[in-house]
């Protein structure tokens, strides 16, 4: 008995994992590495030119475009937090990764979904004030109340994916140490996890519900109010003007709840690895990649100020 608890506790904590990543087919890694290796220039670069035009032009230092900032900060970390150790696992074949390194990696991720859940809420709320209450913007949603918002959201994000991290590190994985995704995620690690998983998956399903349900009502009710007002505008161009305010932030919303209910709203029992890789690839590369394309394609402020930021260079 005691030598079969010993070969039990080969997978513990103190060992590493390793990851399936995306594809058993040698001859794909190496043009899959190349256009990862693309689009992650290209989600650094859009994002970054993002940040540095909003901070550099005086114009665009308002609540939305602060709040933008915040979201692109968000892609290149959790962007930078999964995609150069699956570029790495490509080019090197090499998939292991040390314990705590997963914790890490798993802990990060959820913290920055948690704070762009958050950040997309609070960014509702202010097309909400701006186009309901346009006279009171000012006073409702001034650069130190939304700078506040902005402190809270990352201070709950982290705070409250801490629970995850500290319960899942408790936690025996002697059924295997193979986790089939390309990068940590909570459910892959409880898939093979042979302690009791019970704890982990409540705190999961009704605290990441708490969590995505309190932030899309709050996104649902400001979307409802902001609909009917455009509606009650005589002017069809003044309709087309208060919308395209709204268009970006909604398409980005649109993306990042679909995959996030996908992946998350639903018990362990109904993971299947294949289809989980393939939604979890959309929220970790597409929306990171069509953020910054969206905003700057459908907002001609920021458009015109990455123009002259491009001429610069030029």
């Amino acid at each position: 008995m005691a030598e079969y608890q010993t070969d039990l506790e080969v997978h513990s904590n103190g060992t590493e994992f390793s990851m399936e990543g995306l594809s058993d087919i040698p001859e794909l890694q190496y043009p899959v590495f190349i256009i990862f290796l693309f689009i992650y220039f290209i989600i650094i670069f859009g994002n970054i030119g993002i940040v540095v035009v909003i901070c550099l032009n005086s114009h665009l230092q308002t609540p939305m475009y602060m709040f933008l900032m915040h979201l692109s900060i968000i892609d290149i970390a959790y962007t930078s937090n999964i995609l150069p150790k699956l570029l790495n696992m490509l080019i090197t074949k090499n998939n292991t990764i040390s314990f705590w390194g997963c914790i890490c990696q798993m802990y990060f991720f959820l913290a920055l979904a948690c704070t762009e859940v958050l950040l997309l809420a609070a960014m509702a709320y202010d097309r909400y004030v701006a186009i309901c209450h346009p006279l009171h913007y000012i006073v409702l949603m001034s650069m130190r109340q939304s700078a506040g918002l902005a402190a809270i959201a990352w201070t709950i994000g982290f705070i409250n994916s801490s629970g995850h991290a500290v319960l899942i590190s408790k936690l025996s994985f002697c059924a295997s140490n193979v986790i089939d995704h390309f990068f940590c995620d909570i459910i892959p690690l409880l898939k093979i996890s042979c302690s009791d998983t019970f704890k982990v998956e409540i705190l999961n399903y009704f605290g990441g519900t708490l969590l995505l349900a309190s932030a899309f009502m709050l996104t649902l009710v400001s979307y409802i109010f902001i609909i009917a007002a455009i509606l009650k505008i005589k002017y069809t161009e003044s309709q087309r003007k208060a919308f395209s305010t709204c268009s970006s932030h909604l398409t980005c919303v649109i993306m990042f709840y679909g995959t996030m209910i996908c992946l998350y709203m639903r018990p362990t029992t109904s993971y299947t690895p294949k289809q989980d890789k393939f939604i979890a690839l959309l929220y970790a590369i597409l929306v990171p990649v069509l953020n910054p394309v969206i905003y700057s394609l459908n907002n001609q402020e920021v458009k015109s100020a990455l123009v002259k930021f491009w001429n610069m260079f030029v």
